[in-house]
Order: structure tokens, then sequence, then C-alpha cells
């Protein structure tokens, strides 16, 4: 199962996000094996852009360590907003 989270981040607070995502993802890739990301729409709206958090490939149970990072990075208080989650399944067949 593929993550992509995304929610919004205003000015003042892009970099403390970057380097708290940056840290909880190494954590979070080297624990667990998954590749990760961290994007941002090029535009900006009321002071704000959208982030999005990459997850690939994630293991059973990924989510809940996930969530438990996210709270002990006090995310919450660096975003505008709910965190968004959306699941993809690869259905490219096995080569």
């Amino acid at each position: 199962m593929d993550l992509y989270i995304y929610y919004r981040v205003c000015g003042a607070q892009a970099d403390a996000l970057q380097q708290q995502v940056g840290r909880m993802q190494a954590t979070l890739s080297q624990a667990y094996k998954v590749a990760t990301g961290l994007k941002r729409r090029p535009e900006e709206k009321d002071g704000c852009h959208t982030w999005m958090e990459v997850y690939l490939d994630t293991p059973e149970q990924f989510e809940i360590a996930l969530q438990q990072h996210v709270l002990a990075a006090d995310l919450a208080a660096l975003i505008d907003g709910p965190r968004h989650i959306e699941r993809f399944l690869d259905v490219s067949p096995c080569a």
C-alpha cells in the first residue's frame, strides 16, 4: 500500500515542518524499509502551500506507527487544518 498524505502549511511554519518531517521520515524509512518523499505545490494560496508526504510499499500496521510519529513530532502545531490520507494499491502485474 502506498500512502499519500496532504495538508496545508503556512509560510512561517514551512522550515520547521520540513525539518520535522525529514527527521520523522528518516526514522520511519530505516525502521520499516519504506521509500519516502516530501513534496510541496508550487502555488501559494492565502499564504499557505499544500504539502504531501509519500510512503511507498508500506507494511501492515505502518499507519499506526506513522500516527505515533506524527504525534511525537507535534506536526499538528505546524499545519493549517487536518491531514488527509490517500491510499493506493499497485495494480501492475508482476513481471
